[in-house]
């Protein structure tokens, strides 16, 4: 079998313990198995097992080491059973990679009440009370070590038009991140904004997104989409030790979209660049075929 083609040392993670929460598909996929390539042991966190146990066999036949814990994040007691699971069973958490997320497409006028919280404790609360049993189960002790949250936002400057509630829920994760990178310290404490991403996440929309969908890569100045590699690069080089003095920042993975501006109607030259692609079982989205 292929192995995961990273660009980062073999072995820079030997003997170090990552979570990844929504790890059974897309970018937390991605990122699982660049970790476990790369010798961390990683525990995947998901609410759907069949998923997370079909990444723990990909990375075990790859050679790596992997745990999964089925858990919905939004939920205060299921967070904290799951961390201690993860210690019980690891020893020890070196890494936190806060990506589980999820919206629906709505204007703001016809979000509910309940939709709005739905989508805030899915892209918000679950990634604070992630961080915050981390944090008081092992990274906050004596114990522990040169330990690194990442968190997963998006491109949210300027606004996100038609997912106003996600956008304000990953905005408050960036201002999470700040806050958490001062009071956590030595803990460190960074956010990956990913942009326009060629996941699998782009086949969860609706068929009336599909063009919208197709058409993305015309207003990014790099003139295609990225790819889950290219974020998990961000993620696994935040987490590393050549990051050791980054702390309160935010890596933006999207082709300088949101530089485009108004007044300057070309966006780009009209050419690309070379896209990174390490992940063996990476996979065009149905959407972008065609």
């Amino acid at each position: 079998m292929s192995a995961y083609r990273s660009v980062f040392q073999p072995g820079l993670f030997a003997g170090k313990v990552v979570i990844v929460t929504g790890g059974g598909s897309g970018i937390g996929r991605c990122t699982a198995h660049e970790l476990a390539a790369l010798g961390a042991a990683v525990a995947i966190v998901g609410r759907k097992a069949e998923k997370l146990e079909a990444v723990r066999a990909e990375i075990e036949a790859a050679g790596g080491v992997c745990s999964t814990h089925t858990c919905d994040i939004r939920e205060e007691e299921a967070v904290r059973a799951t961390v201690a699971a993860v210690l019980k069973r690891h020893g020890r958490i070196d890494g936190l990679v806060n990506n589980a997320g999820g919206q629906f497409p709505s204007p703001l006028a016809s979000i509910s009440a309940k939709g709005w919280d739905a989508v805030v404790r899915n892209n918000l609360t679950g990634g604070f009370l992630m961080a915050r049993e981390c944090v008081t189960q092992w990274m906050g002790t004596d114990e522990a070590d040169d330990c690194a949250i990442v968190n997963i936002i998006a491109d949210i400057w300027g606004g996100m038009p038609g997912m106003g509630h996600s956008g304000a829920a990953r905005a408050g994760m960036l201002n999470f991140t700040e806050t958490a990178a001062l009071e956590w310290a030595p803990i460190r404490s960074n956010a990956v904004a990913p942009g326009w991403i060629a996941s699998s996440g782009m086949d969860q929309y609706p068929p009336m997104m599909r063009e919208t969908i197709r058409g993305m890569k015309e207003l990014v100045p790099l003139r295609r989409l990225g790819t889950e590699s290219e974020v998990s690069a961000a993620i696994v080089f935040l987490l590393s030790p050549a990051a050791a003095f980054i702390s309160g920042a935010c890596l933006r993975i999207d082709g300088a979209a949101p530089n485009a501006k108004r007044i300057w109607p070309e966006v780009g030259t009209g050419g690309s660049n070379t896209q990174f692609d390490g992940f063996q079982f990476a996979a065009t989205p149905k959407v972008l075929q065609g």
